[in-house]
């Protein structure tokens, strides 16, 4: 066998080429191969090569201060960039608004599903995740500006029903993360917070005749790895760089824990518990939905308190939690720790998990609130000049049993006063969330209805109900004037049976809501 090449990070990125396809691994701010990506963009700004590669990533990538996929993001360098997130990449936002740099954003779990149509040589991802959403062709096809004009996403129809299309992209270059590789470049990722598609990009980019380049914590002696925790065997990899501690960080600006990566557990009743505020009287109305023996997703943001709660409760072990990136059990994390859980039961590949959920496999998601419209219709993704992006949204939100939104009723400096059993706004958020129309579609609620789904949006002072004939108002918090505080800051009138009920006045006392019994 032959040995691996050993190179600096600055021998290592002269392998892209100008023009070069290049895919990137990573989940937010973990398994970043941030030495590559810093080497990459000081080569060009150095010699403004290479130039007009494309930057092919699934999950968002970064931490909104220039780290991640925002290393990339310069004029000369970006030709196009097809991704699954853009929130914590506003650099690389800030080129497709000005429309410097071809752009789209399609479904994470779909792209990462993609790597290994790539690797097989098939022609693309054949699946009904972002039918009737802005991934859908007949909408947007997933392009952000103007600039933009491939159609990478198509409308089939097969066996009488309709399909989307997700075009296979060649591969030339993959810039990956691991813990050790051996002496033949076997590569291992046990201290990773999951290996999300790893194998599968490897493959795409090996089977396309690019290069593989793996960056790594060390380099051990050859048979020295366990092969049952070799994610990246040697035969696909073309060269491995040796990063520093400060670039080969678990999750960016966190100390290593072993908590996530299963070396270790942790007793749960040392998890902080989360204050009593707008955002925790979210996810104590929306664990109330929790039932024992399901199968769980949270999103980010408001969702992840959920998890919090949960615990206190006592109720974590009734149900299985679940995060896109891949770990199975435990409580999911935040911040740019998103993508990890703290004690997981199983961690799988990311199109693995993905294929799960794709199918029906979750019993009931939460996922965040941002703008609804009156036809059940939820924006997540797009913000005037700020691009988000849909993440796993689409996938987890098109396919789960149950869907729950959770956000708060308005945006931009609400302030709320609670913990006697009522709800008290004392300043009122700047902006909107229920409006007209939203600015753009990442689920549709026409689509929820056909498919019979049960879909719920819980904020701090009211739930509101999809059903058939539209979107129903069904509770408001105590303390809650209906008119002044709900339906005069809506832009459209939702149906309702009667006078809404009252939430639960457990939610909002500073204690225990008694979950458990």
């Amino acid at each position: 066998m032959r040995k691996v090449k050993v190179l600096t990070s600055r021998e290592a990125v002269q392998i892209v080429k100008d023009g070069d396809v290049l895919v990137t691994g990573g989940f937010v701010g973990s398994c970043a191969p941030e030495t590559l990506s810093c080497a990459l963009e000081k080569r060009f700004i150095e010699t403004n090569h290479p130039q007009n590669i494309t930057l092919f990533h699934a999950a968002g990538q970064g931490d909104s201060k220039g780290k991640g996929s925002d290393h990339y993001a310069h004029e000369g360098l970006l030709k196009r960039v097809v991704a699954g997130h853009y929130n914590l990449a506003p650099k690389i936002g800030k080129l497709i608004n000005e429309n410097k740099i071809e752009a789209y954003n399609l479904p994470q779990g779909t792209i990462s599903q993609l790597f290994r149509d790539i690797a097989g040589k098939r022609i693309g991802t054949i699946t009904h995740v972002g039918l009737n959403t802005f991934v859908d062709p007949r909408i947007s096809g997933g392009k952000l500006n103007e600039k933009t004009k491939e159609d990478l996403v198509k409308l089939i129809n097969i066996e009488g029903e309709e399909k989307l299309l997700y075009k296979s992209i060649p591969v030339n270059v993959c810039f990956l993360r691991g813990s050790f590789a051996d002496e033949y470049g076997n590569v291992s990722l046990e201290k990773e917070i999951a290996t999300l598609e790893d194998t599968s990009i490897a493959q795409a980019c090996k089977n396309n005749g690019g290069k593989v380049i793996v960056q790594v914590e060390k380099v051990v002696e050859a048979g020295s790895l366990d092969p049952r925790l070799i994610k990246i065997p040697g035969i696909y990899v073309d060269a491995v760089v040796i990063s520093t501690p400060e670039e080969h960080e678990q999750s960016f600006e966190c100390p290593f824990n072993p908590a996530v990566t299963g070396e270790m557990r942790i007793p749960l009743n040392s998890v902080e518990k989360a204050p009593l505020n707008e955002r925790k009287i979210i996810a104590r109305r929306a664990a109330m939905e929790l039932k024992k023996d399901t199968v769980v997703n949270l999103g980010i943001g408001i969702p992840e308190v959920i998890s919090l709660v949960a615990n206190e409760e006592g109720i974590g072990e009734y149900m299985t939690l679940t995060v896109e990136a891949g770990p199975i059990g435990g409580i999911p994390q935040g911040c740019t720790a998103f993508g990890a859980s703290i004690n997981p039961e199983a961690i799988i590949d990311q199109p693995y998990q993905f294929d799960f959920y794709d199918g029906g496999g979750v019993d009931i998601a939460f996922l965040g609130l941002a703008q609804v419209d009156e036809h059940g219709n939820l924006n997540v993704s797009k913000f005037g000049p700020r691009i988000a992006g849909c993440g796993g949204f689409i996938n987890i939100t098109q396919n789960a049993k149950k869907v729950l939104f959770c956000g708060t009723f308005t945006a931009g400096g609400l302030k709320v006063v609670t913990g006697d059993g009522k709800l008290e706004i004392k300043q009122e958020g700047k902006a909107k969330k229920f409006i007209k129309d939203v600015e753009q579609i990442t689920f549709s609620g026409d689509y929820a209805r056909r498919m019979d789904q049960q879909v719920m949006y819980i904020t701090e002072r009211a739930v509101f109900e999809l059903r058939k004939d539209g979107l129903y108002l069904t509770e408001i918090a105590p303390g809650i004037d209906l008119k002044k505080d709900v339906l005069d800051l809506m832009d459209f009138k939702p149906k309702m049976d009667g006078v809404p009920r009252l939430m639960n006045g457990r939610i909002f006392y500073d204690k225990l809501m008694g979950l458990r019994e």
